[in-house]
């Protein structure tokens, strides 16, 4: 299997082929404003976003390219979104395969469909499935372009972390590379190094959470096939490959088939091709043909870190948290976490905010990790009963939910990812009640069409004064930022996002895309204030 993924990745495996740093040479640790440990998706993500905005990065990987398989496989509206304003969405969607719609079955009988997507007037589908490294690919392909337009951006290949000292001001690194080791200083340092982080083991943090008692094989498969393009889940299949079975279709005609095993097996057995192939040919059918791709299996961990933060060491990532893979939570979350952490390090850096904005990072996004970690919990939980009288309510409930839509609430193959809005955080500004309450304090912004492209490509990568039917400076200036205005005409789709019956509002929306703060008419001092709030200076 190993020759037919390193054919389908042919240019996943030397994106950042190892060259000889000049720090290599100094006499002394050289110190860097931050370093970002990791080269996977959230890693690339978060060097790329910090030097688009000026932040001079350096990112460390102890490979020089993205691994193999699929791995992380389904990319959420948000995450694109956020790709987008990287200058890496386009290829992403170009590649991918698209999708909206969900089946669940039960046996042989479908139950229901769902459609995540019921909503017109987005750029983007509520979904794309897109095997991990050509994610990378597409993130590294973006650093490249933003290097070329003077991105303070350098990426080093095999430069492993295998030592770190924190201090006050800074943290020191000692790296080995193929030329033996050196040192490095990093004012901030970004640990994206996976899940079992070996920066998280060196600083003797700990990672908290459920271990569930079950397993799953991944078995990613080519062939030629006629099923569309949507998430078929099985509950109890009838074809007996396993306990449950989800088929997804990649692109380059591979599909993904997760099989449920249970909790005593065999791995070495059940990783054997011949396994493998009676498993699939049992769901596919025999006369179907196909090649085995990349297998693996992997056990569901609903796990976190106390805290995200811990002084010069920021945690983003799997290394912060992990999800089981059913709701695809795990790499969408993680790239939230960099939406959430690269403007507020950058204010940071460049001294207008204070550090303690940072604490807000962890906060929020393990606000978010909470938030993934209960829904990941409950789809576990649901899909895999552990007692007869649990197996006995959940298929009462598949039961009901072939007639009464009611139930189908109930059911859980696994609920798919969405942006955390972030209630409650310290960032907060004043709400407006009689406003939609998807825009409220916290939330993301929902794009919308405009006469000109779509609102979340008119946000810019700072604060945005947003109007809507109400008269406002072109821009305000407070507490070392300027504040563009953009003024939105009441659309269909404006409205119903954002004015509700409202006749007119005015929101503060942060350099990720959420809301920071609203109010029915423009007034310097309160926007000033809740800008403030907004950046940690309250």
């Amino acid at each position: 299997m190993t020759d037919l993924v390193a054919e389908r990745y042919p240019l996943a495996f030397r994106l950042y082929p190892y060259a000889r740093s000049t720090d290599q040479e100094a006499p002394a640790p050289v110190r860097h404003k931050v370093i970002v440990a990791g080269g996977g998706p959230i890693g690339l993500a978060t060097a790329l976003d910090l030097g688009r905005r000026g932040v001079p990065v350096v990112l460390l990987d102890d490979h020089e390219g993205a691994g193999l398989g699929s791995r992380a496989l389904c990319f959420a509206k948000r995450t694109l979104e956020i790709c987008d304003r990287l200058g890496a969405a386009g290829p992403m969607l170009a590649k991918g395969v698209q999708w909206n719609v969900g089946k669940v079955f039960h046996d042989d009988r479908l139950l229901y469909e769902f459609n995540l997507s019921p909503e017109s007037g987005h750029a983007f589908p509520a979904f794309i499935n897109l095997q991990q490294p050509w994610f990378e690919k597409f993130l590294h392909d973006a650093i490249v372009a933003a290097q070329a337009e003077g991105a303070p951006i350098e990426v080093r290949g095999r430069n492993r972390v295998d030592t770190i000292i924190p201090s006050a001001n800074h943290v020191t690194l000692g790296i080995m590379t193929p030329d033996g080791p050196y040192k490095l200083e990093a004012e901030w340092l970004i640990a994206c190094d996976g899940a079992r982080s070996p920066l998280r083991g060196m600083l003797g943090l700990s990672f908290n959470g459920r271990v569930f008692e079950d397993n799953f094989l991944i078995a990613d498969v080519k062939m030629k096939a006629d099923f569309p393009t949507e998430r078929w889940f099985w509950f109890e299949p009838h074809f007996k490959s396993g306990d449950s079975a989800l088929l997804h279709k990649q692109p380059d005609d591979i599909w993904r088939i997760d099989f449920q095993l249970g909790w005593n097996i065999d791995r070495t057995k059940e990783l054997e091709p011949a396994s493998i192939r009676a498993r699939v040919d049992a769901m596919l059918g025999p006369k179907v043909e196909y090649e085995l791709d990349w297998c693996s299996i992997y056990t569901f961990q609903c796990r976190r870190m106390d805290k995200f933060r811990h002084g010069r060491v920021l945690f983003a990532g799997d290394s912060a948290h992990q999800v089981s893979p059913f709701g695809a939570r795990g790499a969408n979350s993680g790239v939230q976490d960099v939406d959430n952490l690269a403007w507020k390090l950058a204010l940071v850096v460049d001294g207008t905010a204070p550090e303690s904005l940072l604490d807000s990072y962890d906060a929020e996004r393990v606000h978010g990790a909470d938030e993934n970690i209960l829904n990941s919990t409950r789809a576990t939980d649901f899909i895999t009963p552990k007692t007869p009288v649990s197996r006995l309510f959940r298929n009462a409930v598949l039961e009901l939910a072939e007639t009464l839509p009611f139930a189908r609430t109930m059911v859980n193959s696994g609920r798919l990812s969405l942006p955390c809005t972030y209630d409650g955080s310290a960032l907060n500004g004043p709400d407006q009640p009689d406003m939609p309450a998807r825009t409220r304090p916290g939330s993301p912004c929902p794009d919308a069409p405009l006469a000109e492209g779509w609102l979340l490509n008119h946000l810019g990568r700072g604060f945005t004064l947003l109007t809507i039917n109400r008269t406002a400076p072109d821009s305000l200036s407070a507490h070392g930022l300027t504040v563009p205005r953009l003024a939105l005409e009441a659309t269909p789709e404006v409205m119903a996002r954002y004015l509700g019956a409202a006749g007119g509002a005015v929101y503060l929306i942060r350099p990720d895309q959420h809301v920071a703060a609203r109010w029915a008419e423009f007034d310097e001092s309160a926007v000033a204030a809740a800008l403030a709030r907004a950046i940690g200076k309250v």
